[in-house]
């Protein structure tokens, strides 16, 4: 029996080499795409339901890796990472603009991050909560902060906040933990194909009291190439989740097990992590991962071309619920 259409739309983005990143924005209605010909495009989704390429430029000197929207509280800002070792800052203007702005869309360079000596492979905006911040990571295993002075003058950031070094070779990945009651805390990856290397994740804390980021937990069991890492939307609960992209995808849940520490109790938050869940993906190796807003479902993408949506029922057992085509077709799930 012939598997039913599913309504999805192909879009023809004419990059002309390979598209590595696909990011929406907070609400759905935007989305950019990065390639390895160095440009940015930025797309709107008209009232036809259509999506229309609104600017297209040429972001960097090299491939461009990811690309990632901020929260739209701090207005209209993307940041882009590239192979030519930048970081760019970028904010849709309103109003008249100049003949060289205008061939890209309205959109102006307010910063470029030139810090790394290596390709940078990551780059994430924090959760608003913690205000105007940016996290990069690059293939010399370091991780930098950058945080804007003015949120309503994105030229002036701080120099590196701080770095990390996590003696990882070929950082892939970064995610911040989005929960508002726990300290910052990031999730970095690696993929580099070594498996003696040990664990390919490391998760960092940031001391409030110390000022500084702490390892708190590498997951050992990981010691595959790591490309994506993301933890998914907290919600109010107790626990974090984390998901990892490697040859299949792994879930780990981390418990805290003890409060949220003060400046009178030092030392890194201890976490109980338990692998909570394991995506089978027929051992191809996952690219990309995302959950939806509510953290109860995860996307990903893998080489063999599709894309499965995965739900944990009440027993946390994870199920594949829909096997999505290029082609527009949804696939019975295996």
């Amino acid at each position: 029996m012939e598997a039913p259409l599913c309504p999805i739309k192909s879009i023809s983005a004419e990059h002309k080499d390979l598209i590595h990143d696909v990011a929406f924005d907070f609400y759905g209605k935007r989305m950019a795409t990065c390639s390895s010909d160095q440009s940015l495009k930025v797309w709107d989704l008209g009232e036809d339901g259509e999506w229309q390429c609104t600017a297209n430029w040429r972001s960097h000197g090299g491939s461009v890796w990811r690309v990632t929207w901020c929260h739209p509280e701090f207005g209209q800002v993307l940041a882009s990472c590239s192979f030519d070792r930048t970081t760019a800052i970028w904010e849709e203007i309103v109003g008249d603009s100049t003949s060289k702005q205008k061939s890209q869309g309205h959109w102006v360079k307010r910063t470029t991050f030139v810090d790394s000596r290596t390709s940078i492979t990551d780059v994430k905006f924090a959760p608003k909560h913690l205000g105007l911040q940016v996290a990069t990571c690059s293939t010399d295993g370091i991780v930098r902060f950058y945080e804007a002075s003015d949120v309503m003058n994105l030229t002036v950031w701080s120099s590196v906040q701080e770095e990390i070094n996590t003696k990882m070779s070929k950082c892939s990945c970064i995610s911040w933990n989005p929960s508002r009651i726990h300290s910052p805390m990031v999730a970095v990856g690696s993929n580099d194909p070594n498996p003696s290397g040990g664990g390919k994740v490391l998760l960092f804390e940031y001391s409030q009291s110390e000022r500084k980021w702490n390892k708190v937990e590498t997951l050992m069991t990981i010691t595959e190439g790591v490309h994506d890492v993301a933890f998914a939307p907290n919600l109010g609960r107790s626990y974090h989740t984390l998901a990892v992209a490697s040859k299949d995808v792994k879930i780990t849940t981390l418990k805290p097990l003890r409060s949220e520490h003060t400046g009178t109790m030092p030392g890194p938050t201890r976490l109980e992590m338990c692998q909570s869940g394991l995506l089978d993906h027929q051992n191809r190796q996952v690219w990309r991962i995302s959950w939806n807003i509510t953290g109860t479902i995860l996307a990903s993408s893998s080489d063999d071309g599709l894309v499965r949506l995965w739900k944990a029922n009440y027993l946390e057992n994870w199920k594949c619920i829909q096997t999505l085509k290029g082609d527009g077709q949804c696939m019975k799930p295996f």
